[in-house]
């Protein structure tokens, strides 16, 4: 049987562990890419809705270049100013995976869109209305952007020209100058349709104003 040995003391100190090899830094992503996309997000309005209209546009940094990985959400009362759309727009039937709260004929008040390569989106719903219980609102869609470097998702909104005399009363619109609130105005594009462009940060050259964004509380 082997005897046990020892080791003589060296007598110096016992080495000190080597460092860690630092982490990667951390990265703001994007993400959200991967998980929050569903199929038919750009569908609010009901299939076959004869009211639909179509709200597309781009979203663009302060050099004008498209943002492809951008992700808008928007809310939106329904036609009547109700606020609660279809309960449960994002809960999943386990047996079939489909989205139980879209399902085709009821109103969800909720769209989440990705931008494409070209920094392109589209979204389908029902023309907005102002929220029940507020008179003095312009009719809108709420929109919540998330994009590449956004520490935190911004907020925005959707007026309609055919609206424009209710504009002046509009609580956010009244408190705007005239070219600040152009930003926020969606542009006719043809029968039902409507352009809605989003720019992060103004143009160096001053011809684009940055679209009005909302403060957090």
């Amino acid at each position: 049987m082997p005897r046990a040995t020892t080791r003589p003391d060296s007598g110096t100190a016992p080495e000190a562990p080597s460092p860690l090899a630092p982490t990667p830094a951390q990265t703001i992503g994007p993400f959200y890419g991967t998980a929050l996309p569903f199929p038919g997000g750009e569908q609010v309005a009901p299939a076959g809705h004869p009211d639909t209209i179509t709200v597309h546009g781009r979203v663009r940094d302060g050099a004008g270049a498209p943002v492809p990985d951008a992700l808008l959400e928007f809310w939106q009362a329904a036609p009547d100013g109700g606020l609660t759309g279809a309960p449960g727009s994002l809960r999943h039937d386990p047996a079939t995976g489909a989205l139980l709260g879209r399902d085709g004929v009821d109103f969800t008040g909720f769209g989440r869109v990705p931008t494409d390569a070209d920094g392109r989106y589209a979204l389908r719903t029902l023309p907005a209305a102002a929220p029940a219980g507020r008179p003095d609102a312009a009719p809108y869609l709420a929109v919540c952007l998330f994009a590449r470097g956004l520490i935190q998702h911004l907020f925005t909104r959707v007026y309609f020209p055919e609206h424009r005399t209710a504009h002046a009363a509009d609580p956010l619109l009244a408190r705007l100058p005239a070219a600040r609130a152009r930003t926020l105005l969606a542009r006719p594009d043809g029968p039902g349709r409507y352009r809605f462009d989003v720019r992060l940060q103004h143009s160096a050259d001053g011809a684009h104003e940055e679209t009005v964004f909302l403060a957090h509380r």
